[in-house]
């Protein structure tokens, strides 16, 4: 009920931010907002020629195309004059992301058909797991834990080694593993949900605790970081890990009151302990290696272990080879069942991920996201806060809606300030330390079509403010 309420208060004030705009002289034209792609120029104004200085309709006669540039201020996107028609268009700035119907179609073929390939191999993979039993053994192995944190799960349940691969594949950066076993894991979680349109109270820890984000190599911001011309582009990682693993206790305390459990169990602790000490460990690791070998270290250890998750799947299952002829199947059919299953989830899930996308395509594009944006660090800067960190800030009010426009905040940030500056560092921390609550949100309850998130959404959203405040304080004492 809160993500639709949420949602048409985007849609609305969004669209009636648009008309007004045109209506008020604000917006030429609307156009771009329905058709535009990210980056466009956006157009401003058309003038006749002779309305234009003098100066500006000779540039435009003289030349070959008939159109001119007009670099007022090198700090922003130029002023360009287009003479067609007896008429003069004239572009300024571009566009913040695509329009909607832009969005509809690279949502399908840039998101969802990406997204039906890693669901089809990885929920392949999943039912070898399954019939050859790794996952009930991972699950009895990991249950004296889990039935600590999710209370309401059987002991042993199947659930529990779809979520643990899922917190792994986050852990180690691996995105597109990471969504298959964890669309996976809610289907198993929506098997005992006793109100199938609404949220157990197993299905919103493990989303808060999934959309926490808690990531030990963050590949991909290091990639971004290189690109920049970082000194050291590895440098963010511990904060990355200290903010997003505060985020995750965070999620977890706030959650485990909300459902009563109990924080003094010795096994949760001895979990708790091991995960801490894995985490300093691997920290005193990298901490002694030097740059080169930071930067190896970094970017094979995520792909080196799913490699040996995929070989340790196929080899488990060739060794239990029986179980499959007991079930009337073979490893090669099983996994294409599994595929197929994996195809039918992401089918299921597109019309969710459609529906939050374009909501978020006309929220930026009508002006309001940057009129917000702009307020908020207006009011920062008023309490004294340092130009640097509300320089940083749109990358973290848009992470929520949009991991893509969050990402190009930090490109662009890292290249307007510099990568090794603090807006470039805490832009990278940001981006880093937490999820796209609302993609989330929309992917995994629309997987099991759960109307009724409950508290989810609340709880994801306070998470999302204290990693921001923590990751302000970790990278002002780092950095």
């Amino acid at each position: 009920m809160v993500l639709s309420r949420f949602w048409l208060v985007i849609f609305i004030s969004s669209i009636v931010f648009i008309v007004v705009s045109l209506f008020t002289s604000n917006s030429y034209t609307i156009d771009f907002v329905l058709n535009g792609k990210k980056d466009d120029p956006i157009l401003v104004s058309e003038k006749y020629l002779e309305e234009l200085p003098a100066f500006i309709q000779d540039s435009i006669q003289k030349s070959s195309e008939q159109t001119f540039v007009l670099n007022r201020d090198v700090a922003n996107v130029d002023t360009t004059y287009v003479y067609t028609n007896k008429t003069v268009k004239i572009f300024s700035g571009v566009q913040k992301s695509d329009g909607l119907l832009p969005t509809c179609k690279s949502t399908l073929i840039d998101l969802i058909l990406p997204l039906i390939a890693y669901l089809a191999f990885f929920c392949g993979l999943m039912e070898l797991l399954i019939i050859s039993g790794a996952s009930g053994k991972l699950a009895k192995v990991l249950s004296p834990v889990f039935v600590k944190v999710f209370p309401s799960i059987p002991k042993n349940h199947p659930s529990i080694s779809y979520m643990t691969l899922n917190f792994a594949a986050n852990f180690l950066g691996l995105d597109s593993a990471a969504t298959p076993f964890g669309l996976k894991a809610m289907e198993s979680l929506q098997e005992i949900n006793p109100d199938k349109d609404r949220a157990s109270d197993a299905q919103i820890m493990f989303m808060c605790l999934h959309a926490s984000g808690l990531t030990l190599i963050a590949t991909s911001i290091i990639g971004y970081r290189a690109a920049a011309g970082a000194s050291n582009p590895a440098d963010v990682m511990l904060p990355c890990i200290i903010t997003s693993f505060i985020g995750t206790i965070a999620a977890f305390l706030i959650v485990g009151i909300k459902q009563k459990i109990n924080f003094k169990s010795a096994s949760l602790v001895l979990a708790l302990v091991g995960l801490i000490a894995a985490i300093i460990g691997l920290l005193m690791y990298v901490n002694h290696l030097d740059l080169i070998g930071k930067n190896y270290f970094t970017s094979n250890l995520s792909s080196l272990i799913l490699i040996a998750i995929i070989a340790f799947t196929l080899v488990f299952s060739f060794k239990n080879e029986k179980k499959f002829a007991e079930a009337n199947t073979t490893v090669f059919d099983s996994f294409v069942t599994g595929a197929n299953n994996g195809v039918k989830t992401g089918v299921t899930i597109f019309p969710y991920v459609l529906g939050m996308l374009v909501a978020i395509s006309l929220f930026r594009n009508s002006g309001l996201f940057e009129i917000i944006s702009n307020w908020i660090a207006f009011i920062f800067s008023n309490m004294g806060v340092n130009k640097q960190i509300t320089d940083a800030l749109p990358v973290a009010l848009l992470r929520p809606f949009s991991s893509a426009g969050s990402r190009g905040f930090l490109i662009d940030s890292m290249n307007t300030f510099g990568a090794d500056s603090m807006t470039g560092r805490l832009s990278s921390i940001f981006q880093c330390s937490a999820e796209s609550t609302f993609y989330v949100i929309a992917v995994y309850f629309g997987s099991v079509n759960i109307k009724n998130t409950r508290y989810a959404l609340g709880t994801m959203l306070l998470v999302d403010l204290i990693c921001v405040i923590t990751a302000i304080f970790v990278a002002s004492w780092f950095f």
